[in-house]
């Protein structure tokens, strides 16, 4: 027999939920083949057999947490058996043993006195009268009378109140049939728990600022078709806001920072965060050496992360060591927002949606495409206008995205 133990998950994850059994009991399996889905904090991990043979015991069931070298299945050697035929029923004499022999066993075990409660001081009565108030539930202490017999027993059993009955609908509000109790994935509870804790330890504050989209729409209009042909991947939004990031944290460093204690620690690589929602929530996977990258290589590595996410493929080691994240509420039609920092990181950068506004242009009145941008920040170490001469540059260079090959 072999063991299927809870594999090493990734660094700081040490226990995960059973998301499904991909086999069940009495299941053949072949060496390296799937049997189980683990959820983590952030990603699903597949358990894989390591050994050929029979499911014999499937020891935790689905939605069980488990640690790291936990045993959840026994895998015995040989192959998935026929459906074996129903066994005869037992004889009825034998059944009649199995029902009496509980009653013989209960019947000949020893019959234990009734414990007595205690007695305050001041009130009297005797063994059989205290014996009497213990079998019909009433409580000797509340009988107002200096010596309590059974007349008085009886009398304060009678006009004891009836107890408190909670309404079936306090007890069971979930019960109604237009409602619907769904657990939780552990991904969405750590989701929720780490928002929460990073508005209470960080001075989180957000600016905003508004960008014509002009020029960057004109070049992806001009260069898009031969972008894909050339490069097999499509020339978004993502990649020039993602270049006009780094440009903008070279001029102001601590953006690209976390603090740890007492001590700021300001990064000069840059490993851009790309929130990216999923079904079973967001996720930030992130885009390594992005400063390296040419538009092409930014756009590919964005692609590739987004579809392993919604297909549940990521590794933790792509959701790890982000410096600064970048999220685009626009794909959902979100025209303004407040993004919350992605701890321990110390600033984010929110895209919107792209509007048809009239704006002033050279002192003329013009229609032009514009998208809000937020930043939020840990007002900590990064200053207010720190943060806001960081969005302006930001601004600039997708305004003028020339500027992107030379600060990007």
């Amino acid at each position: 027999m072999a063991e299927v133990k809870v594999p090493t998950l990734g660094e700081s994850i040490v226990e995960a939920t059973i998301g499904q059994w991909l086999k069940n009991e009495g299941d053949a399996v072949e060496s390296g083949e799937a049997i189980a889905e683990l959820e983590t904090d952030k990603v699903n991990v597949e358990v894989i057999a390591e050994e050929s043979g029979v499911i014999a015991t499937i020891a935790k069931q689905a939605g069980d947490t488990v640690a790291i070298g936990d045993t959840i299945a026994v895998i015995q050697a040989g192959s998935a058996a026929a459906p074996a035929a129903a066994p005869a029923p037992a004889p009825a004499k034998q059944e009649a043993v199995k029902v009496d022999a509980p009653s013989t066993t209960a019947a000949s075990a020893p019959t234990q006195a009734p414990i007595v409660p205690p007695v305050a001081t001041g009130v009297r009565a005797t063994p059989s009268v205290r014996r009497a108030a213990l079998e019909q539930g009433v409580d000797i202490n509340q009988v107002q009378s200096g010596r309590v017999e059974l007349a008085s027993l009886t009398a304060a059993q009678t006009s004891a109140p009836a107890p408190k009955v909670q309404p079936a609908a306090q007890n069971a509000a979930a019960e109604r049939a237009d409602e619907e109790r769904v657990r939780m994935t552990r991904r969405r509870i750590t989701i929720a728990k780490r928002l929460v804790e990073v508005q209470h330890t960080a001075a989180m504050l957000t600016t905003f600022n508004e960008v014509d989209m002009s020029a960057v729409m004109d070049v992806r209009k001009r260069r898009k078709d031969a972008f894909k042909d050339k490069h097999g991947v499509g020339l978004g939004f993502m990649s020039f806001f993602t270049k006009a990031v780094v440009g903008a944290l070279k001029q102001f460093p601590r953006l690209n920072a976390e603090i740890q204690g007492d001590d700021m620690i300001i990064k000069h690589h840059y490993d851009i965060g790309i929130a990216v929602a999923t079904e079973g929530g967001l996720v930030v996977p992130v885009v390594r050496g992005a400063d390296r990258m040419s538009f092409a290589g930014i756009e590919r590595e964005i692609a590739s992360l987004a579809g392993r996410a919604r297909d549940n493929k990521l590794g933790v080691e792509d959701l790890q060591g982000g410096t600064f994240t970048i999220t685009n509420g626009g794909t959902f039609g979100s025209l303004m927002s407040t993004p919350i920092l992605n701890a321990p990181q110390v600033g984010i950068l929110g895209m919107h949606g792209i509007q048809q506004r009239p704006v002033a242009v050279n002192g003329q009145v013009e229609i032009r495409p514009m998208m809000y941008i937020a930043l939020s920040y840990d007002h900590r170490i990064v200053d207010g206008s720190e943060a806001v001469r960081f969005l302006v540059a930001v601004k600039q260079m997708i305004e003028d995205p020339e500027s992107l090959l030379i600060e990007g």
